[in-house]
């Protein structure tokens, strides 16, 4: 019997259909209008009505017993923090950075002491891109030179099948079930000059067969129960760090069309979509994690993928939100720390991530504070936490009896 199901006190079975429209104006406004309707549709079923948002029968239980706080939760993923704050907070997920890892033996007894003390398993993750990006390369002598997507892409696919296979092994090993990757960012801007992603060799992007061969890696990670997750949504072909700096891509519709593409192809075969943090100015001035046309683009390509953001407490993202030019490290105004929360979930996006553990902390309880004076945030929370239950239980991270 999983843990949550030993926690679980019973079921209380809901009707709950709301019909909501959100209404998003361009530039920095919230939502401007939200219809409501309350009547209930008489002509569904009891089956659609008792398992919101799709859940599967098998999951009600433990959706039943979960608190509008720990569903929000389910939505954050937080800088890897202690055990003890990760099972207090009941994070839905951690980011996993190269310092994490120097003493392996330590990593590894916090995430399983973190799992032992959670209802839900944690979703752990870390980019090993191979290449430049590559956090195995510190503490295993086999991977040290880990080839890049770039390389990867070159060889046969069942080559390609192997090494995923292998390195999604070590990371189980370790307790990492995400990585972030693959890169689908475009090898060629519309310049038609090499990407940023393609001078660092992180581009999957080259020819005919680069869906087939990201497919292997996807395969091979799953083989060793790693998820893998597709980035940088839309396709990023910023020269700027947008993590650090106000990142903008002159991109024409036509071409962000087909960087696009890419990530369609593989959208059955990847759950989790990351976004990028770069503004597209010929679709939106807003970051595209922002932008709900570009958040939609994604969430058309698979209702069922989970779309996540870059780390929200980026210097660009908090600057745009701001509407300064920078932001101070620290002493980052609470009104405009909330109004990028309000954005994140507005725009669509269902799990938020962040480097910065306290903030995370405030980002849940805003989140539950504002679910209960509104009932179209407390529906974007539920779907986005459903979406995320649904994305652990088909990886098996989620067991049932």
């Amino acid at each position: 019997m999983s843990s949550w199901s030993r926690k679980a006190t019973g079921s209380m079975w809901f009707r709950f259909i709301p019909i909501v429209f959100l209404l998003f104006a361009f530039g920095k406004a919230d939502i401007i209008a939200v219809a409501d309707t309350t009547q209930a549709d008489t002509s569904q079923t009891d089956t659609i009505a008792e398992n919101p948002y799709g859940l599967p029968d098998e999951l009600m239980p433990l959706w039943n017993s979960m608190s509008i706080k720990q569903k929000a939760a389910q939505m954050v993923m937080v800088y890897l923090s202690p055990a003890q704050f990760l099972i207090e907070n009941e994070f839905g997920a951690v980011l996993v950075m190269k310092n994490h890892l120097k003493d392996t033996a330590a990593f590894k007894q916090r995430i399983r002491e973190a799992n032992e003390g959670l209802k839900i398993p944690l979703l752990v993750a870390s980019d090993q891109e191979g290449g430049l990006v590559n956090r195995l390369g510190g503490i295993s002598e086999k991977w040290k030179h880990a080839p890049s997507a770039k390389e990867m892409r070159d060889m046969p696919v069942d080559s390609v099948k192997l090494i995923a296979e292998d390195i999604g092994g070590e990371l189980m090993e370790l307790g990492i079930n995400m990585n972030l990757a693959p890169v689908l960012d475009p090898a060629k801007d519309h310049r038609k000059k090499n990407s940023f992603m393609e001078e660092s060799a992180r581009s999957w992007e080259k020819d005919s067969t680069s869906t087939e061969k990201v497919q292997a890696f996807v395969q091979g990670m799953s083989q060793s129960g790693v998820v893998c997750v597709s980035k940088h949504f839309p396709g990023y072909d910023s020269w700027t760090n947008s993590d650090h700096q106000i990142a903008i891509s002159a991109s024409p519709r036509n071409k962000i069309a087909y960087n696009v593409e890419f990530f369609k192809r593989l959208s059955d075969d990847i759950p989790v979509t990351m976004m990028s943090s770069v503004r597209f100015i010929r679709i939106s001035n807003r970051p595209a994690v922002f932008e709900p046309k570009i958040v939609k683009m994604a969430r058309d390509m698979n209702p069922e993928t989970v779309i996540l953001t870059d780390d929200l407490w980026g210097v660009s993202l908090r600057a745009w939100v701001s509407g300064t030019e920078r932001v101070k490290s620290k002493g980052y105004p609470r009104k405009d720390f909330r109004k990028l929360i309000r954005t994140a979930l507005t725009a669509g996006n269902d799990m938020f991530m962040i480097t910065y553990p306290a903030k995370a902390v405030e980002m849940v309880n805003y989140l539950v504070q504002i679910s209960k004076n509104n009932k179209v945030y407390r529906n974007r929370i539920e779907e986005s936490a459903a979406r995320i239950l649904k994305m652990k239980y088909r990886a098996g991270m989620i067991k049932v009896q």
